[in-house]
């Protein structure tokens, strides 16, 4: 093995700037597929829309790399895919292909001679060919149903040798085609919550309100013409900073809070002679129980509260905070 190169001794300064030129290269790299999106990058998103099998990425080093991720890309948002390692097809795997799918070939040469390998087979079973290239008159350009351009300028590497802002801009391009396709499909919240349901994604997408939301006793309820101090005992004892006011037909009249509380301290009234209902603001946040908990921190974020009471038909279901999304995992 080659002995190991010992490290120079090296500026912060010149770390610094090293990994400042790298970036701009590959943003520009990436800045640059805009201009070259046309009719071909169309016809790459048709020929996927119409696949009734399935999209069947390939590459080699780190293209192969890339198209693992645009494979598992395409798969979770409504594109079924998956990638096929090109050393493999010769030994068996050529199976995996049939008529019915899409090839998409990942390939800055566009001359891997794995991938080179495919070509009789994809002509003999007529399936389309997608090609991601960074050379337009390569061999896979030139047998591809379609070819979308990828060329950068330069590597990110100072030796423009290791595959760097050719390998982002393959990336970039894989998931601009990825999210046309999922938005041309209608592909929702829901739809992606069912390929994802651990994890934090899948919380984020598949917990509804219902599930998090604090209910029966736990609620922090209270009359209207209840006094402001047994107001503030109901908030003390159910810990959610805040209290509802409703009527006998538990229908929200309004909320009280505790910055409600500090708001009213600040008058220098007197809180031994207010009821519930000369305090609270009518005016209270609402979601219902059937909606996504993501969709409650969106409503959090927007009205810039921290509490959101569940209704149906303005009757009081149940009530969560921000704490509650935490210990959910949803925030």
């Amino acid at each position: 093995m080659p002995a190991a190169i010992a490290p120079r001794t090296v500026e912060d300064a010149t770390l610094l700037s090293a990994a400042r030129r790298a970036l701009a290269i590959e943003a520009r790299a990436v800045e640059g597929l805009g201009a070259r999106l046309g009719p071909e990058f169309v016809a790459a998103c048709r020929l996927c829309l119409a696949c009734k099998g399935r999209v069947i990425v390939t590459g080699i080093g780190k293209s192969g790399h890339v198209g693992r991720k645009i494979a598992a890309t395409l798969a979770s948002t409504g594109t079924p895919g998956f990638f096929l390692h090109a050393a493999e097809a010769s030994h068996g795997d050529l199976g995996m292909i049939t008529a019915s799918d899409v090839v998409l070939a990942l390939s800055n040469s566009g001359e891997s001679p794995e991938l080179v390998f495919l070509l009789p087979h994809l002509k003999r079973l007529a399936t389309p060919l997608i090609t991601l290239t960074g050379n337009l008159t390569s061999t896979l350009a030139r047998n591809a149903t379609v070819t979308l351009d990828v060329t950068v300028p330069e590597e990110a590497c100072p030796l423009n040798l290791a595959p760097t802002a050719s390998t982002t801009a393959m990336l970039a391009m894989g998931d601009a085609l990825a999210v046309t396709l999922l938005e041309a499909r209608g592909f929702t919240a829901s739809d992606f919550a069912l390929s994802h349901p651990g994890g934090s994604l899948g919380r984020r997408v598949f917990l509804r309100v219902e599930d998090i939301m604090r209910r029966g006793d736990a609620l922090p309820r209270i009359a209207p013409t209840a006094t402001l101090p047994q107001g503030l005992s109901e908030m003390s004892r159910k810990g959610m900073g805040m209290a509802v006011i409703v009527d006998a037909e538990e229908n929200v009249l309004g909320i009280f809070t505790d910055g409600d509380l500090r708001r009213l301290l600040d008058r220098q009234v007197d809180i031994h002679a207010l009821r519930m209902q000369d305090v609270m603001t009518t005016k209270c946040r609402t979601i219902g129980g059937h909606e996504l908990a993501a969709e409650g921190v969106h409503l959090m974020d927007q009205h810039r509260v921290t509490t959101l009471l569940v209704t149906e038909n303005q009757r009081l279901l149940g009530a969560f905070n921000a704490h509650d999304l935490l210990r959910a995992g949803v925030m």
